[in-house]
């Protein structure tokens, strides 16, 4: 059985009580340990060599991207005003396991499901937690005023983390039509 996580990763230095252990797959223990302790050029030659004994795309049951590339090329920019899809359209973009391109979508977005906000900005980068890494994105987008106020499973948190958006659970509005931005 899975242990359920928020979209942020689980901290395992900063916590009270007895630690709870992580749960990693053998190719992140395997990636875990090689950037741990290789020269970073032998590092991307081992991690392009791994790229080939991963699951494909289909037997993971991924949604088709034929739609859904077309909208992450949208961008938005800080400041503009998107509505949140309604849950039935952003349910027709997730896997099985609620997952949309690395983005998991949470139970606890779908009260802003339909709702109108604004962009607080793209995300380009962003810091990977577990590893204390910096990683790229595309079509990521945080929005002002919608945090995590805590996951159903674990209680509330005070940490006030901001979901992660993808741009294809969101449709951009008309600058010029304040009707629809109330």
């Amino acid at each position: 059985m899975a242990i359920p996580r928020c979209q942020m990763q689980d901290k395992d230095k900063i916590h009270v009580g007895k630690p709870q252990p992580v749960r990693l797959s053998f190719r992140s223990r395997l990636s875990l340990s090689i950037s741990r302790r290789i020269d970073p050029r032998i590092k991307n030659f081992i991690k392009k060599r791994l790229k080939l004994f991963t699951i494909s795309r289909a037997s993971r049951n991924f949604p088709e991207k034929d739609a859904a590339a077309k909208l992450a090329e949208t961008s938005f920019k800080a400041g503009d005003w998107v509505r949140v899809r309604t849950i039935e359209e952003i349910r027709t973009t997730l896997n099985a396991e609620n997952w949309l391109r690395g983005c998991k979508f949470m139970p606890e977005m779908e009260q802003y499901c339909g709702t109108t906000q604004r962009v607080f900005k793209p995300v380009n980068q962003f810091l990977n937690e577990c590893d204390y890494t910096v990683r790229k994105a595309k079509g990521l987008v945080l929005l002002e005023n919608v945090y995590c106020q805590g996951v159903s499973w674990a209680g509330p948190c005070d940490r006030s983390c901001f979901f992660f958006w993808r741009v294809e659970w969101l449709e951009n509005l008309e600058p010029g039509n304040p009707q629809e931005m109330i």
